[in-house]
């Protein structure tokens, strides 16, 4: 065990026995009007005469960026020995409530109510503590010990990692409230809470230690009994990290998943759980699960990189203070690359399919001109204020894109080691020294810098790790770093047709193929009624003078559908004569010519014959995993 990693148990060891010391924060959160759109929460804080000042989260672990729910937070009142006491909210930080406590008082009780527009439906609420949680301000949330409880409607079951105190049953839940272990500020945010009328828990992997399970909550009851591939893939997972990372860092392990059109739609890693939610069939068959494939692999890699392993400006004591996110092409873009080559090899998707979707990413990126002044650093910096956001232009302005080239980043890495070492080496005898330190862990942070990065490297291979992080992270690059693909015996080039993949989730109707494909052929983005998302920056539809939002009424003469525009980029292949197109924007109709003649463009991975196949390699199981029915 390294000197940092002891000196931080006994650290957290001493907190944990100043807390036996202390009354915890006790806090009920009732989920039971989530149909409703509301939450409540009543909160007794051991509290001594005078001014008290207490604040909800602001920055959440995980989301880069404020957003502590402080405007959906309602109904807030203080009461001591049951007569209401008069609060001011802070005039600067507007997250904190200033309470005068009278003599004699040791217990201030709060009730508070938020307003739970996302993530809920009729039959199911999910908590992510944020929107409830109320504790002493200006004090490290790892020294505010906490006692939760949570009440869910009868019937309902409730999944979390949260350790029960009375006896919780998840075979045969009741409903009703359900209390558990005391814990702190810091893990209970760390710990968000699933729950549901149509509930399932499934164990995982039962011969690995520290337990693991999938929490299941739909709103039709098909949907939460997950059929035995998606089952025995996640069994495969559970044991495929444990050999990519050799190590675990958790007590127990909890998959949360939401099925639901209405409440879906969410990826966030906790430390011992994740929160995921996707559409009500995004696991109910093959053809479904492909866009969703990597979720669950990489929700999970984040309990080793960004939960256990965090940057050390990311990380802050407090909720109040800004997470810097100059190092999330690590934390989120090795773990895009590990999500999804640990979902090939546990059978969440094939090999195929894997390089497919890579092929896709590969291309987006290849095909952004805003690389052309901006670089995959400063995209990390920027994320709070990238996320989020209109598309128009996105492509000239970047997002998030630390998670995409942060993946090729990682597979030229990954394939630069194998080719220095003959393939005797890889990045996973990286991971078992950066992410594997301290051995088997309870939940913990131990941050990180770029230094540690490159001496961790070289103690795989020696190499010039500093300048290669450098010039592929800090510099500007007009093209994406495609030699891990190259280096791993395969390179990126243009069909006339969607790879396989591309065309299944086209065919489920997955939000990663949804609309009309022509960025790599006409430069534009656009949804099934012809609405333009996005134009491609110097691309032939910006050289047409049309922006995004304007909406494509006729092709060729004829009234748009994406076939008809797709037909009209096929018939003008080798041919002069321009495709015509009338649009509308705002109240406006125009006509425009694009000037493109080279047909339908969609991005595949070609076999480079006679190279080593290291992308194959990268994708095979390292364990013997159960094979998919």
């Amino acid at each position: 065990m390294s000197i940092r990693v002891v000196a931080l148990s006994l650290t957290l060891l001493a907190t944990a026995s100043a807390f036996a010391q202390k009354a915890p924060i006790r806090i009920t959160a009732d989920l039971s009007d989530a149909p409703r759109k509301i939450y409540h929460a009543e909160i007794d804080l051991p509290a001594t005469a005078g001014v008290v000042s207490l604040t909800t989260p602001e920055w959440i672990p995980g989301n880069h960026r404020a957003t502590g729910p402080a405007s959906d937070i309602t109904g807030v009142v203080f009461t001591a020995n049951g007569k209401p006491l008069a609060w001011r909210r802070d005039d600067e930080d507007l997250y904190q409530f200033h309470v005068t406590v009278p003599e004699g008082v040791t217990t201030l009780h709060a009730h508070l109510d938020c307003i739970a527009t996302e993530r809920v439906s009729q039959k199911i609420a999910v908590l992510e503590w944020e929107k409830l949680l109320l504790y002493p301000a200006n004090t490290p949330v790892k020294e505010i010990a906490v006692q939760p409880s949570v009440t869910v409607r009868k019937g309902w079951g409730i999944g979390t990692a949260l350790t029960p105190t009375d006896g919780y049953d998840a075979q045969h839940p009741a409903g009703g409230t359900t209390h558990y272990v005391a814990t702190t500020v810091e893990q209970l945010e760390d710990s968000p809470v699933i729950a549901g009328e149509y509930f399932h828990e499934f164990a995982l992997a039962p011969e690995v230690t520290p337990k693991h399970y999938i929490d299941v909550v739909s709103d039709s009851p098909e949907d939460s009994n997950l059929r035995p591939a998606v089952l025995t893939a996640l069994n495969n997972l559970v044991r495929e990290t444990g050999a990519a990372y050799n190590s675990r860092h958790y007590n127990v392990y909890h998959f949360l998943l939401t099925l639901s059109d209405v409440a879906g739609g969410e990826g966030l890693e906790h430390g011992q759980s994740s929160d995921n939610g996707v559409g009500e069939k995004g696991f109910a068959d093959d053809a479904h699960q492909l866009a969703e494939a990597d979720l669950l692999a990489h929700e999970f890699t984040h309990s080793w990189n960004g939960k256990y392993r965090r940057p050390f400006n990311l990380y802050q004591d407090d909720f109040k203070k800004m997470q810097q996110g100059s190092l999330l092409w690590v934390y989120e873009g090795m773990t895009q690359y590990m999500g999804n080559v640990l979902a090939a090899r546990s059978g969440l998707k094939t090999q195929e399919q894997y390089r497919d979707l890579l092929a896709m990413s590969a291309a987006s990126l290849d095909n952004k001109p805003g690389r052309d002044w901006r670089s995959t650093e400063d995209t990390a910096i920027a994320a709070s204020i990238l996320r989020g956001g209109n598309p128009a232009w996105s492509n000239w302005r970047r997002g998030q894109d630390y998670y995409q080239e942060g993946e090729l980043f990682w597979l030229d890495a990954d394939t630069l080691i194998r080719k220095q070492t003959n393939n005797t080496k890889s990045l996973t005898d990286f991971q078992h020294i950066f992410l594997a330190k301290g051995g088997n862990t309870g939940p913990l942070i131990v941050p990180y810098n770029r230094d540690e990065l490159v001496a961790d490297l070289n103690q795989v291979v020696r190499y010039d790790w500093a300048t290669f992080l450098h010039e592929r992270i800090d510099n500007i690059h007009p093209h994406a770093d495609l030699e891990g693909i190259e280096h791993g015996g395969y390179r990126l080039v243009y069909q006339d047709k969607p790879s396989g993949s591309e065309t299944t989730m086209v065919a489920s109707g997955s939000r990663r193929a949804a609309g009309v494909n022509a960025w790599y052929s006409l430069g534009l983005r656009a949804n099934s009624e012809g609405v333009i998302s996005d134009v491609r920056w110097g691309g032939p539809t910006d050289k047409a003078n049309i922006g995004p939002g304007a909406k494509i009424i006729a092709v060729n003469g004829k009234v748009f559908s994406p076939e008809t525009l797709r037909a009209a980029v096929r018939e003008a292949k080798g041919k002069a004569e321009p495709i015509h197109l009338i649009l509308q924007a705002d109240a406006f109709v125009s006509t425009a010519e694009v000037d493109y003649h080279d047909g339908e463009r969609y991005p595949v991975l070609e076999r480079v014959q006679g190279t080593p196949a290291y992308l194959d390699d990268i994708t095979t199981p390292l364990t013997k995993v159960e094979k998919i029915k």
